[in-house]
């Protein structure tokens, strides 16, 4: 297989009566990788790539023959990645192609916005066929392009994982384009892996033990800066029944604090497929700490959790964020019985959507989870100061490695089934490192340092422009590896922090809030943990950007802080009083379902419309789309409320998908949050506009879901 080209921008490519795709050369094809409704541009790595042995076979003597050194071993795909003089690589990759020892051998890719991360191909690739599509006519059209069928995908319909074999003739990214060239095609993702990255950067001296839980004041400790643990503990202290997993790099499960009757729940080891999620190596010390944030016992020995009797299910992940792996945490998770899954880890890239399996595998655990409650998931917003889902004007950067408009999107964080979480100091300030956006949900006390992201060749380092002030801000102290093996030396360290600090205290939390109210669904511990959150504001400039962002608008929400800073006392309060008032928002959902034609270039669009009578306010709004045009990068689409109220819901970013069947709400469309409050009465307009010329297509139907 051979890959070379760019793809131009869609909008540049000439007009036609297909789909544009349809003129993407086989050449611009290799270097476009389909993820997430979007297409992003690909380079080669010049010096690596990847082989599969087959099994039982060792690569050590074709290593030594191609003089390739090993860097990576990539656990669920089985892949090895191999490091070359870059004048060697073509001919050190048909040698390996070649070899009896080899399954499948890829280049290393690179994503164009995010040049220091690798992109990691394996042979899979995820297609969702159109309704219409029978199953033998989906299995004729993979295997006329050398896929094999390996299993669906649960939760989406008509969609699949299929395999490519020896048959194929071209690379799954190139298969992916190919197919996204389809009318019975809605969607094909090549399942790639990119290496995960924890959420922390430990720091210097110790501070006061846990002032993050309760404090009473003193030096760099503003008031009302603890998340109020005593007064929810005076209540409950957690139960052996809620199980809070701890998704992460390893666990010193010899640890005092994770001991106790009871404590360990189905542990699972990913990386080396075993029930030992034990660290290895020097660098494996984040799990440790993460997880006695949440759970540590209490023992009257070391440290206190947010929710100490709570049961804790250690996964120690693959390091590596494909398909496999973040189903095979999530799927555990879920049938082990966890309740509530922290996740204090994030992407290495700069820009990360995730694809449909990754998506339904956190949708399953958020909704299936728990008997059909659902699982809280949690997870770090991450610490490079940057939007989870929003453009900066980067400038400063080494070789200028980011310069200009800079896309930056955490999939993770921004999932509308989970909580993402900022970091706030002990003065009640933006730490200096967190991420911010509209999909924050809440954040927690941490420490305060100078922002960084992980940078694949070169480590962790802070983010240009520097600061160039002083952080002001405690530690967090949370447990550490036995010994001298972790952070500090001894079993503790003193000065935890990042946003990995943050999300398991919320975790911790959420535990508690569970503990209290048993019947609560992941989405009611969502609404509680917001709505009980402390106001914190910070009205200082951001020392990298200068901008305000810690005040809150009409909804009660702030960029940095989402909807305060977690005060567990408050939510558990909540939580029990629920017990007696189990109530339940009315739902109205009402459905257009003629299809009409959306006129091609013409501003004004076509309108449909839903009359909704009743007058309740509304506390929840759901608008579910059904759409297919031969371009839908051309499409804009807007609701328009009866108050006069315009929301655009889908700006023109879909490309070349033909087909889409989408659901908006506050979480995945913030904009909508403006309704929230205002009568449902009167009469509701969906407007698709089409912005281009000669691709056409009809809003087939839409759907209208309103709590009240």
């Amino acid at each position: 297989m051979t890959d070379s080209g760019l793809s131009p921008n869609p909008s540049d490519a000439p007009q036609t009566d297909l789909p544009q795709s349809a003129g993407v050369t086989p050449q611009q094809e290799g270097l476009i990788l389909q993820r997430g409704g979007e297409e992003l541009a690909l380079e080669k790595a010049g010096d690596r790539f990847t082989i599969r042995p087959v099994e039982g076979q060792s690569v050590e003597d074709l290593a030594q023959q191609i003089h390739a050194l090993e860097v990576n071993a990539i656990p669920t795909m089985g892949l090895i990645e191999l490091q070359i003089d870059p004048a060697q690589l073509d001919q050190a990759m048909q040698v390996a192609r070649s070899s009896s020892q080899v399954a499948f051998a890829s280049h290393v890719y690179r994503l164009q916005n995010s040049p220091n991360t690798f992109v990691y191909l394996t042979d899979e690739v995820t297609i969702q066929f159109a309704a219409q599509v029978e199953q033998e006519q989906a299995e004729a059209i993979a295997t006329s392009l050398g896929l094999r069928s390996l299993q669906p995908v649960a939760g989406i319909p008509h969609t699949f994982v299929f395999h490519v074999t020896d048959q194929a003739q071209s690379n799954p990214i190139k298969i992916a384009n190919q197919l996204m060239r389809r009318s019975d095609v809605l969607t094909a993702e090549p399942n790639v892996a990119i290496k995960s990255q924890s959420l922390y950067r430990p720091r210097d001296p110790e501070y006061p033990k846990q002032w993050y839980l309760n404090n009473g004041g003193g030096q760099d400790l503003a008031a009302g800066s603890h998340i109020f643990a005593e007064g929810a503990w005076e209540i409950t202290r957690g139960s052996r029944s809620v199980v809070v997993a701890v998704a992460d790099d390893g666990f010193d499960l010899n640890h005092p604090d994770f001991q106790g009757k009871g404590k360990l729940i189905s542990p699972k080891n990913f990386k080396e497929v075993n029930a030992l999620p034990l660290p290895e190596g020097t660098q494996e010390n984040h799990g440790t700490s993460c997880a006695g944030l949440a759970i540590a016992e209490e023992n009257n020995v070391g440290i206190v959790g947010v929710a100490p009797g709570c049961s804790f299910m250690p996964i120690r992940t693959t390091g590596f964020l494909d398909d496999n792996a973040i189903e095979q945490i999530f799927n555990w998770a879920t049938e082990q019985g966890a309740w509530v899954i922290s996740c204090s880890w994030g992407p290495s890239l700069v820009y990360y959507s995730l694809t449909l399996r990754q998506k339904a595998a956190i949708n399953r655990a958020a909704t299936q989870g728990r008997g059909g409650k659902g699982c809280v998931v949690v997870f770090a917003a991450g610490n490079a100061n940057r939007p989870v889902n929003g453009t900066v004007n980067e400038q400063g950067w080494p070789q200028d490695t980011l310069s200009g408009a800079v896309a930056w999107l955490s999939g993770f964080a921004v999932h509308p089934d989970v909580i993402a979480v900022s970091a706030c100091t002990s003065l009640n300030k933006k730490a200096a490192y967190s991420n911010w956006g509209a999909n924050v949900s809440v954040c927690a006390p941490s420490n305060n340092a100078m922002p960084g992201m992980w940078l694949q060749e070169t480590g962790y380092v802070n983010t240009p422009p520097t600061i160039k002030k002083t952080l002001v801000g405690k530690g967090v102290f949370s447990t550490d590896r036995l010994g001298a093996a972790g952070y500090d030396p001894g079993s503790f360290t003193s000065d935890f922090g990042g946003t990995s600090s943050a999300c398991p205290v919320v975790a911790g939390v959420a535990a508690l809030v569970l503990s209290a109210n048993p019947n609560l669904t992941a989405k009611d511990v969502k609404q509680i943990l917001q709505g009980t959150a402390d106001k914190i504001v910070d009205s200082d400039p951001d020392p990298q950007f200068g901008f305000r962002r810690g005040t809150y608008d009409a909804n009660g929400h702030s960029q940095w802080f989402g909807y305060g800073k977690v005060n567990a006392m408050k939510a558990v309060q909540a939580a029990q009083q629920r017990l007696s008032r189990p109530t339940t928002a009315r739902r109205i959902q009402q459905q257009n379902a003629t299809a009409v034609d959306i006129p091609d270039f013409n501003f004004q669009g076509v309108l449909s419309a839903i009359q909704i009578n009743d007058t309740g306010r509304i506390s929840d709004i759901q608008i579910s789309v059904n759409i297919e045009h031969s371009f839908m990068g051309d499409l804009e689409i807007s609701l328009l409320a009866p108050s006069g109220e315009i929301i655009l819901l889908q700006s023109r970013i879909l490309g070349r998908l033909t087909q889409l069947q989408k659901t908006y709400s506050p979480q995945t469309t913030p904009l909508l949050k403006r309704l929230i409050g205002q009568s449902a009465g009167g009469r509701w307009l969906l407007q698709v506009v089409d912005f281009a010329r000669l691709n056409t297509g009809r809003l087939k139907s839409w759907q209208l879901n309103l709590g009240v």
